[in-house]
């Protein structure tokens, strides 16, 4: 059987769709923001010095006051991970 649809209702489909897809995009954006993935694992982050006494605070990624542009969530100054990358 076949169904033919009117040019009306398919302008009128086709005009929701980006309202659609922007209440897809803001529902992910708020989950995303409340549980960010722990990637501490990921990059073997320790709240300890590195190899030859490296820490965060001396890195490229770090942000004061404790935090990482790379490694989510709180991170101490003194500590180190693989990504560590001197200023």
């Amino acid at each position: 059987m076949k169904s033919s649809v009117s040019r009306g209702l398919a302008l009128k489909r086709l005009a929701g769709l980006p309202f659609a897809a922007l209440a897809v995009g803001a529902t992910l954006s708020a989950v995303q923001a409340a549980a960010p993935p722990d990637n501490k694992k990921q990059f073997k982050y320790q709240d300890k010095p590195g190899p030859k006494g490296v820490k965060c605070v001396g890195c490229r990624f770090f942000v004061k006051p404790n935090g990482c542009t790379i490694v989510h969530g709180k991170i101490s100054p003194n500590g180190w991970c693989i990504a560590y990358a001197p200023k």
